[in-house]
């Protein structure tokens, strides 16, 4: 059965949503549609590409995922249709797919679906819902666009080390109010090496343990471990960890081995 998620900055109070969806329907009738979210910051494709790059590998392969971001009509941006790891990604090429690809996709191809007018300022209902289905469908990219090499390029933050330092930053705040940064599992094991840790952040707290598990620490205490996105989380145990602690996106954490 075909697959189509969506992940989109549309918000659950307009009508675009529905007629998003009901733009699919129209054409896939029996379509499975899954919402992966609706509630990204408008035209904020950082927070979008975090979200679809830890989520979109739990899909079933030639899932097709339709991103909602930025996709208002402009001459310098390009409509895509990507082969990547087995899905399927169609988008606007503002940035998106080089923040969510830890490699080169498989193929690419630049949407060459002939715009319906009135869709002119929602070509998300229209051009890219068209291409999703046909995807969907079992078409070929090829069917859908022409191929191409390049996509416009944009650089997560990294996070930087400094002999027995690791200087990262908050990139993401999940609905739970936990504090996501930008150090990986990876990352954070290279550099340490079995050392013992102190993880700064603002306001001087800070932690020197790794838990496993939110409920490791007591309820109100704060914590920090790499959680479902493998990356490193400030938290705390049944509570607000951004609001409690003072933590915000682009803010600082830096991790001291001794």
């Amino acid at each position: 059965m075909a697959i189509i998620t969506l992940t989109t900055d549309l918000g659950d109070k307009d009508i675009y949503q529905a007629a998003l969806k009901g733009s699919i329907l129209k054409l896939i009738p029996a379509v499975t549609i899954v919402d992966i979210t609706h509630s990204v910051a408008a035209f904020n494709v950082q927070q979008a590409a975090f979200i679809l790059k830890n989520s979109f590998h739990y899909f079933p392969d030639d899932t097709v995922h339709l991103i909602g971001i930025d996709t208002v009509y402009n001459q310098d941006t390009k409509y895509l249709a990507v082969r990547y790891k087995n899905h399927y990604f169609v988008g606007a090429d503002n940035g998106i797919f080089s923040l969510m690809f830890t490699q080169d996709p498989e193929t690419m191809v630049e949407i060459n679906i002939m715009q319906d007018l009135k869709f002119l300022h929602f070509p998300l209902a229209d051009i890219f819902v068209k291409a999703a289905c046909r995807l969907a469908q079992g078409e070929p990219l090829t069917s859908i666009g022409i191929p191409v090499n390049t996509i416009e390029n944009k650089m997560n933050l990294q996070p930087v080390v400094n002999k027995n330092v690791i200087k990262g930053s908050v990139i993401y705040i999940d609905a739970f109010q936990n504090v996501i940064t930008n150090i990986t599992k990876e990352f954070f094991n290279s550099i340490q090496s079995g050392r013992r840790f102190v993880l700064y952040f603002k306001r001087n707290e800070t932690i020197t343990h790794l838990s496993w598990h939110y409920n490791e620490v007591p309820e109100g205490e704060k914590l920090c471990l790499f959680g479902i996105s493998d990356h490193l989380e400030i938290a705390i145990n049944k509570g607000n960890a951004s609001g409690l602690l003072g933590l915000n996106l682009g803010d600082s954490v830096m991790i001291e081995f001794q």
